[in-house]
C-alpha cells in the first residue's frame, strides 16, 4: 500500500531573517495544509546539503512530520532557506500562490 503525503513549503530562517528568535534555534517553519496552522520543526540536514535552485538555498528532499495542531502527517519540500529580509520578501512573492492562507 502506497501512502502519499500532502506537501507544504518550509522555510528555514537564518541570519538576518531570523533576529526575532533565539539564534540557538534552528528550525522549519511551515504551515500545515490540513487545518491551516503554523508549525515547527527541528531542522534535521547540515546547510551544506542545501543547492542552489530557482534563486533560493533549497532542500529538494524535504523532510516528513506530524502537525502538533491536527496529528496528521505531512511533508515539506522544498524547504527554503532565507537569511535576510530582502530574501524573505522575494521567496514570499514567487511562492505565495504555493503558501495555503493561515486562520488567524
Amino acid at each position: 500500500m502506497e501512502r502519499r503525503n500532502i506537501e507544504t513549503v518550509g522555510v528555514r530562517r537564518t541570519g538576518w531573517a531570523a533576529l526575532d528568535r533565539d539564534p540557538q534555534e534552528d528550525t522549519v517553519e511551515y504551515v500545515c495544509p490540513h487545518c491551516g496552522e503554523r508549525g515547527h520543526k527541528n531542522a534535521r540536514r547540515e546547510r551544506t546539503q542545501y543547492h542552489f535552485t530557482d534563486g533560493f538555498l533549497q532542500d529538494l528532499q524535504g523532510e516528513v512530520t506530524n502537525c502538533r495542531s491536527c496529528g496528521r502527517s505531512l511533508r515539506v519540500v522544498p524547504i527554503v532557506m532565507l537569511h535576510d529580509q530582502d530574501e524573505m520578501r522575494r521567496f514570499e512573492a514567487v511562492f505565495s500562490d504555493e503558501l495555503p492562507a493561515t486562520t488567524h
